[in-house]
Formats: C-alpha cells, sequence, structure tokens
C-alpha cells in the first residue's frame, strides 16, 4: 500500500541536530525521497550547520517565535521545558504539532498515538498529538492483538533500555566509561545516576513517592490510555543497560482467559509493526544488537506463564530511535494526511473520557467477542458452522439458522446485548475477519 503523500507539506523540525532529529531526517529519506519542504530547527548553539536530505542542502537555524509560520506540522524533540515553550507558539501559527516529550502525553485534550493501536485518535487533535515514551509504544504494540481478542487483566514489564534513550551524551559517556574501565582508570557519572559501563541501572528518571520512577509510571498510564484501557493493571522496573540502541523488554501479561501460546504467536504475526522471531530450538529470539535500525517491533520467547493458566510470558525488543520515536512521528504524520485532519477538530471528540472504554454495552460486547475467538476451536466440535449467540461470555443459545437464533434471544433476553457469529475453524475466521474488516459493534455478526 502507498504512503500518504507528504511532499506538498511544510514540515518543521525541531531538535534537528539530536539524536532522534536525525534519525527523523534518515526516515524521511526512505519513507518520502521527494519531500523538500523541511525546516530543519535547533538551539542557538547548532545553528547554521548544514545538512544534506534527499539530496538537498538545508541550514540549521535557531528556533524563534517565527520559525513556525508556514508550517503545516512541526515536530518537536527537545527537552520537556522547550516543548512546553515552543508547542503552543506553532499551534499558534497554525501548525499541528507532533510532540515527542512528556509535556503533553496525560492531558484529556491530547491524543496520546501510536498510528497501529489508536490511529484514529489523531482525529480529534486539538493542535497537538503526543508520541508515547519509548518503552511504552513497543509494549502496547504486543498487547494490542492479544487484548482485542482476549481482554488483558494485568501486565508486568521490567525493561533493559539503551543509553541513547537518554541522548547523544550519554552514549557518548558509556563510550568513555568503557574506553577507561578497560584501562583500569575510575570513571565518575556524568548523565546517569550510576556507573553505566559495565553495570545496570535499575533507575531512570526520579524517584516519586509510591516508590516507581517517572519512567516506570510513564509506562503504567500511557499505556491504560493509548490502549482505552483504564481497567488494566500495569506494573513496570525500568532499567538502563550498556547497549547504545534499542530498548528489550521481558513481559508478562495475564488475560482473561487462557490462550495457547501457538494462537497468540499467531495473533501476533497478523499485527501490523511487529516481527516474531521465535524459535528457541534455533536460537531465535530478538537482541538489541539486530534490531537496531529496524522498523518493526519484534517478539519471541513467547510463552505459557507458568504460574497463572492465563499468562503469557514475552520478550520483545524494538529500536527506541525509530518506532520509538521518529518512525512513530512520521507515522503519525501520515496518519493525519490519510485521514485528511490537519486542522484541528476535524472530527468530534469522543463522548468518553480518553483513557476509558467507549459505554459499559460496548465494553462488554468486545469481551464477549474475545472469548469467541480465545475459544473458537474449543467450540468447534460441538458448535462448528452453527450460530452461537453470547452474553457476558457464556454461549446461551445456537442455531444453523441466524435469523432464527435472533428473534429467539431477542425474545427471552430482551434488550440484552448480544454477541451472534458463526463458529468456523480458527484461520477461517480470523482470515474473514481481515479480509472484510469486521469489528465489533451493535448488531449480529455473520461470516
Amino acid at each position: 500500500m502507498p504512503l500518504p503523500n507528504l511532499n506538498d507539506l511544510v514540515i518543521a523540525v525541531v531538535g534537528a541536530t539530536g539524536a532522534v532529529g536525525a534519525e527523523f531526517l534518515k526516515i524521511v529519506e526512505q519513507r518520502h525521497p521527494n519531500l523538500y519542504g523541511l525546516k530543519l530547527l535547533a538551539s542557538a548553539r547548532s545553528a547554521g550547520r548544514t545538512l544534506t536530505v534527499n539530496g538537498r542542502e538545508f541550514t540549521v537555524e535557531e528556533t524563534t517565535e517565527d520559525s513556525f509560520k508556514g508550517v503545516d506540522i512541526a515536530f518537536i524533540s527537545a527537552s520537556t521545558e522547550a516543548s512546553r515553550h515552543w508547542a503552543p507558539l506553532a499551534v499558534a501559527a497554525g501548525a499541528v504539532v507532533i510532540d515527542d516529550s512528556s509535556a503533553f502525553r496525560m492531558q484529556e485534550d491530547v491524543p496520546l498515538v501510536v498510528p497501529e493501536v489508536n490511529g484514529a485518535d489523531v482525529t480529534w487533535h486539538q493542535g497537538i498529538i503526543a508520541i508515547p515514551n519509548c518503552s511504552t509504544t513497543p509494549l502496547v504494540m504486543v498487547a494490542h492483538p492479544l487484548h482485542r481478542v482476549n481482554p488483558i487483566r494485568r501486565i508486568v514489564a521490567d525493561t533493559y533500555q539503551s543509553v541513547s534513550g537518554a541522548g547523544a551524551a550519554a552514549v557518548n559517556e558509556l563510550k568513555e566509561q568503557t574506553q577507561a574501565l578497560l584501562k583500569g582508570h575510575p570513571v565518575t557519572p556524568r548523565h546517569q545516576p550510576r556507573q553505566i559501563g559495565f553495570n545496570v541501572i535499575p533507575q531512570i528518571d526520579a524517584f516519586l513517592p509510591n516508590g516507581y520512577t517517572r519512567e516506570e509510571q510513564k509506562m503504567i498510564d500511557e499505556s491504560r490510555k493509548i490502549m482505552h484501557a483504564p481497567e488494566i493493571q500495569v506494573s513496570a522496573t525500568c532499567v538502563r543497560v550498556p547497549v547504545m540502541v534499542s530498548h528489550s523488554a521481558a513481559v508478562h501479561i495475564e488475560l482473561t482467559n487462557h490462550i495457547e501460546p501457538g494462537i497468540a504467536r499467531g495473533f501476533l504475526k497478523d499485527m501490523p509493526g511487529v516481527r516474531v522471531l521465535d524459535d528457541t530450538t534455533q536460537g531465535q529470539y530478538p537482541l538489541p544488537w539486530d534490531v537496531t535500525g529496524q522498523d518493526d517491533v519484534f517478539v519471541g520467547r513467547i510463552r505459557q506463564d507458568e504460574s497463572n493458566r492465563n499468562g503469557l510470558a514475552l520478550w520483545v525488543v524494538s529500536d527506541n530511535l525509530r518506532k520509538g520515536a521518529a518512525l512513530n512521528s512520521i507515522q503519525i504524520a501520515e496518519e493525519l494526511v490519510d485521514r485528511a485532519c490537519l486542522k484541528p477538530g476535524s472530527t468530534p471528540k469522543p463522548k468518553f473520557r480518553v483513557g476509558e472504554p467507549e459505554n459499559p454495552a460496548e465494553a462488554d460486547r468486545r469481551q464477549d467477542y474475545a472469548y469467541f475467538r480465545a475459544n473458537v476451536d474449543e467450540l468447534l466440535p460441538k458448535y462448528r458452522d452453527k450460530y452461537v449467540a453470547i452474553i457476558n461470555r457464556t454461549i446461551v443459545d445456537s442455531d444453523e439458522d441466524e435469523r432464527s437464533l435472533e428473534e429467539r434471544v431477542h425474545a427471552k433476553y430482551g434488550r440484552e446485548p448480544a454477541t451472534i457469529v458463526r463458529v468456523t475453524p480458527g484461520p477461517r475466521v480470523m482470515s474473514l475477519y481481515r479480509q472484510h474488516g469486521v469489528q465489533v459493534g451493535v448488531g449480529s455478526i455473520s461470516l
């Protein structure tokens, strides 16, 4: 499928000389080789530098209040303080801001977007769209396809985060400390709370009164908002490791119903932007070194959680500079163009609060549908090629004729919402749903 055309837009990049800004420009060259409407912005210290993008030279300018005139989209990857200062000015000048900091992520009127998960949320932006934390994005990318078919109750994530997540200075510090320690010289931490060379640090950002760090709290809050699932219980421990690029995470997910690892693996393979690398007999699983420079979120070591029948354990790795930041930003810009919603208020804001289910009936229907998808293979022997009516994760009736079943269920249960689906073999169900784009909603679902 061709990418939406960004060539007619003027895009400002605030922080163009930083690690994420540089990656952003690389991805522009790969995805949009004819995009020339770029304004490269940075601090006064970096102003005057010349960068080549798509074969043309651009001079980096100092970011000022006049920098956003005529700009359609402003990508900001700088400090939180810089985002708070520049984003409102960019919006006032008529630009849509895609912001990489934590400044606006949890504001109720600001969409927090991973396009493969909640791309539709860009349609109700009020001028600012936030990018999640680089450790949150891969988590929701693997949680989302499972949650759609088998509601998640709890997530425990332990991350192993590279130093590039702390900026270019932290990368240089790791290099310098490694060289010094190999020579037997002592080191003094400057950009990390403790020595990072040949070490791991169980602290990223400041500690909060609840004992979690800000980084861990971001993962908790952001995951719920992106997935519109405040009911999910989330816990995280974020650790800095002596790796240059790419974040890893050991993730444990508790679902509502039991699901075989093989079935879960199939759902993950079907998720756009997720690549399954999972063959332990051949020693195949994702590694930060291999994933660096890749667009996809990689997942492996998919297995049954031995401590919980309804649990799965996974190993997730992604390039934090690409999908964790720059790529996600460009995908949001593409989503804005594809949905024709560059202007604020293109569609009304959803009636539900961001991060909450649409309404109880829809939440119930989603869970009924998830029950069906998770248990379809077990239902086959008894209900093959029949329609079943599901209410509150329970099959209340079945029939070979859909209309007869509908009439009987409505007569017996009144207005109680029922999900009606036809039981066919799992791959058949999955392929038909993908083919027809069927979504759970009011009314029955027939295949």
